[in-house]
């Protein structure tokens, strides 16, 4: 049974930073692409980065230069470090599993596993 559980969602302050995990049991981590999709109320879930399982990192426009994925094998578990929040990051987050960044970020429906996601509300 493949569980994906996130953590570390929270309401935070426009400039602040947060960082969000996810483990991961039940599957090969170190074979799977892990991302990290949002989704806020009244929008489509958007893909914001990803680590793959070759060690490539891909990052949507909006999270360029202000986050940061990373990934622990031993301890299966995927983190994104988020800096200058601001009010248009609020959205639950994701933690997803499969093949292919790429494909994860453009098409949410390419994901393998889901996490339960995690509220990240950043107030102006």
């Amino acid at each position: 049974q493949v569980q994906v559980v996130e953590s570390g969602g929270c309401l935070v302050r426009s400039g602040g930073s947060l960082r969000l995990s996810c483990t991961v049991s039940g599957l090969p981590f170190a074979d799977y692409a892990m991302g990290w999709l949002r989704q806020a109320p009244g929008d489509d879930r958007e893909g914001v980065s990803c680590f793959s399982w070759s060690g490539a990192t891909y990052y949507a426009d909006s999270a360029k230069g202000r986050f940061t994925v990373s990934r622990d094998n031993a301890k299966k578990t995927v983190y994104i470090q988020m800096h200058s929040l601001k009010p248009e990051d609020t959205a639950r987050y994701y933690c997803a599993a499969g093949r292919r960044c790429a494909s994860m970020l453009r098409d949410s429906g390419t994901v393998n596993y889901w996490g339960q996601g995690t509220q990240v509300t950043v107030s102006s």
